[in-house]
């Protein structure tokens, strides 16, 4: 650390009201001027020595306890978090392991980093050191935060960039959420709309059901926040008004159907951030939306490509990785050759007629319904959007209507061709006839 610590800013993006400094760290607390975020932001350069560490790392928490805001650790932290880290390490040494915990202890997010897996290189030796880690209140607010590592030039270290903006994609695919079934009118929408597409095959009137379940959406659960912001703010405005003195049969029934507003959009916020979670442990958990929404927004950061390597050159061009993925799969299973074998070969092993009839025969409503039930309600088989739970909510709410549309398409003489495979793989004991 011959060289020192040096954290600069823009005036004009981020405000300081507060500074804090250590021997191997610099703190400043303030706020992003655009977002009018409150935030801290904490450059570090750790020790070497086991002991010496563990001295930075208590300070870091003290600072970070300090603050008590959305708190963001950039910096050398001469550590790695796990094997994968450092070339050829085979296991963590024991200062690894302290940091690791503390990292956990402190509940920090190690932001991946997209592009490179190593930030320091001496001679054939490479490590991940240099990192940002910030806490779950930060990614509330910048779900789409991700980082990316710069050239080195005569440098040991890449230097790591931090992204705040958000990441425009392409149109997020249609998904059924179980949250829908909370809201009064959503069953009765879904059997008008069901019975306005007449008689339409059933996976075409899917496919025209989930653009008015699209706009009906936009129309009733966008911007949860939001409406729970507006809410809990009337709230306060009756608490305020209370404590002037001014109370009536009025202000006690606004309270009530406020408090009745916000318990549900509550618990259709919890509903939400569990199933975008798809977190394995969320029937057992407590009702902790904060941890979902980490859950669901780490996911999307380690699912995004930003940057393919083609023919030996680094791509970040959205347009030419999608294409080159697209260009990869059809290759990879384009058949360029049928080979022509007959029953006579040997190949085919000629089956009794009752086995036969059975497979022939058609799928009883009961079987049908065992099969749908027997599915996990979280699982979209196929690539329509509606998971199971959207099935079986819809089977007895919205009337015969829905329930013989899918016995009927189970039953029918001819499968479509472009037939979803949620109705064709939906239990390993279910029959369905094909000609």
């Amino acid at each position: 650390m011959a060289g020192g610590l040096l954290l600069i800013w823009d005036e004009g993006v981020f405000q300081v009201d507060q500074r804090y400094k250590g021997e191997r760290w610099l703190c400043v607390e303030g706020v992003l001027t655009k977002t009018n975020f409150r935030c801290a932001f904490c450059l570090v350069y750790g020790a070497h020595g086991r002991e010496a560490k563990r001295g930075v790392w208590e300070e870091l928490s003290y600072v970070a306890g300090l603050c008590q805001i959305p708190f963001c650790f950039l910096g050398d932290f001469n550590e790695i978090l796990q094997v994968e880290d450092r070339k050829g390490a085979t296991s963590l040494m024991a200062s690894s392991e302290e940091f690791k915990e503390w990292v956990r202890d402190i509940q920090l997010i190690d932001l991946p980093l997209t592009d490179r897996k190593y930030t320091w290189f001496r001679g054939h030796s490479c490590s991940r050191i240099d990192r940002v880690m910030v806490n779950v209140e930060w990614t509330e607010v910048f779900p789409d935060i991700r980082i990316k590592g710069g050239p080195r030039g005569l440098s040991d270290h890449c230097p790591v960039i931090m992204e705040l903006t958000r990441v425009t994609g392409p149109p997020r695919p249609f998904r059924s959420l179980d949250a829908w079934f909370t809201h009064e009118g959503f069953l009765r929408m879904v059997k008008d709309e069901w019975r306005s597409l007449g008689e339409t095959q059933f996976p075409c009137k899917l496919r025209a059901l989930a653009i008015q379940l699209r706009q009906w959406h936009k129309d009733n659960f966008r911007d949860m926040d939001k409406r729970l912001m507006r809410f809990e703010e009337e709230l306060t405005k009756l608490d305020n008004s209370v404590s002037d003195g001014v109370y009536d049969g009025t202000t006690e029934a606004r309270r009530k159907a406020l408090v009745s507003f916000c318990s549900k959009w509550y618990i259709r916020k919890e509903m939400h951030w569990k199933q975008m979670s798809r977190s394995k442990h969320a029937a057992n958990m407590d009702r902790n939306t904060r941890y979902f929404h980490n859950i669901a927004s780490a996911r999307r950061r380690n699912n995004r490509i930003d940057a393919l390597m083609l023919h030996g050159r680094l791509v970040r061009n959205q347009a030419r990785i999608k294409g080159a993925i697209r260009g990869f799969y059809k290759d990879l299973y384009r058949q360029e050759y049928v080979p022509r074998i007959g029953i006579r070969d040997g190949l085919v092993k000629c089956i009794h007629r009752d086995e036969a009839e059975a497979l022939e025969v058609m799928p009883t409503d009961e079987e049908i319904k065992e099969a749908v039930w027997d599915c996990e309600s979280s699982k979209a088989p196929g690539s329509d959007g509606f998971n199971m739970n959207f099935i079986k909510k819809c089977w007895d709410d919205i009337g015969p209507e829905f329930t013989a549309a899918v016995m009927g398409f189970f039953q029918s003489a001819k499968l479509p061709k472009d037939v979803n495979v949620t109705w064709v793989t939906l239990a390993p004991n279910l029959k369905v006839q094909r000609r």
